[in-house]
């Protein structure tokens, strides 16, 4: 029986093809996306989450969340993922429209009814993880995992120190973590090994409908190049759920940085039980590339 998911997201290039495959792997069952600000503004995030869901045809419900991070204004990605967020590609006009209660309400309504225990998968700032768990937390009973895409064991890459998920809302970053969920991290680790490289990019345009339209976002994607490869950080934490078997993972204990003025947002993993705190958290520490690779082939031309 397919995984019932919730997506929550920034969309954001490589977003876009963590959606595809939430949308089209036969092991997963996309109940509910639910956007956040990141990579570009809310309003835009929001915007081509809809785009996308039309672009494919899919009647998965959108629910608009946090327009800024918890505590701090909002800094955003648009220099990697263009001004739209999906610079690139010209998506067709449509009516759809966003649920009317906001996302950590519509998260919410739907654990709370399902009869089964629900994956959330994070793919942008925490913040509306950290409202639902804040607002909610009767609700944790039903939420099977929480994985997300972000935070590093080692160097950051909006900071020094700290992942661009993670350095955009640490406050909510931090919540989440201490939050008893049986969590998975798969961040910098990985991602930065993640890479789709040129000659598969080239083949995307003959596959199908979708193979064009990320052949067109990629690009304009500054998450590396089309000539070197292009790191897939988003799509790692959807990868992780179809495909568990090509990551490995370490239990350790992970805290945010919220205070420090250079380092705020680091994720500080103890992977060396240095600190004598029990692990809240399995962080993927490897990942093998050539069967993420192939994953990846497969799971496009499954795509319309």
């Amino acid at each position: 029986m397919a995984l019932p998911i919730i997506l929550d997201t920034d969309p954001g290039i490589d977003d876009a093809v963590a959606l595809a495959a939430a949308l089209f792997s036969p092991q997963l069952d996309l109940r509910l996306v639910t956007t956040v600000a990141g990579n570009v503004s809310l309003e835009k995030t929001t915007r081509n989450a809809l785009q996308l869901l039309h672009f494919w045809q899919s009647e998965v419900p959108v629910a608009q969340g946090a327009a800024t991070p918890l505590l701090r204004p909002l800094r955003d990605a648009a220099s990697v993922h263009g001004e739209s967020g999906l610079d690139g590609y010209d998506f067709i006009a449509h009516q759809r429209q966003v649920l009317t209660t906001p996302a950590f309400q519509a998260m919410r309504d739907l654990l709370m009814t399902s009869p089964e225990p629900v994956t959330l998968v994070a793919i942008g700032p925490l913040t509306n993880i950290a409202l639902l768990l804040t607002h909610y937390p009767e609700c944790a009973f039903n939420i099977r995992q929480l994985v997300l895409m972000g935070g590093s064991a080692g160097r950051g890459n909006f900071t020094p120190s700290a992942e661009f998920n993670m350095a955009i809302d640490p406050d909510a970053a931090a919540c989440v973590f201490r939050s008893g969920l049986d969590i998975v991290m798969c961040g910098l680790d990985v991602t930065h090994k993640a890479v789709l490289t040129p000659e598969f990019i080239c083949t995307l345009p003959a596959l199908n409908a979708s193979g064009r339209m990320l052949h067109a976002l990629f690009s304009h994607y500054r998450g590396g190049s089309m000539s070197t490869g292009l790191r897939m950080h988003d799509l790692c934490a959807i990868a992780y759920l179809v495909t568990p078997e090509l990551f490995t993972l370490q239990h350790c204990f992970v805290a945010v940085e919220t205070q420090g003025e250079y380092t705020a947002g680091a994720t500080v993993v103890d992977l060396d039980h240095r600190l004598g705190k029990p692990a809240n958290a399995r962080v993927a520490m490897d990942i093998n590339v050539e069967g993420f690779r192939e994953w990846v082939a497969q799971m496009v031309k499954d795509c319309p």
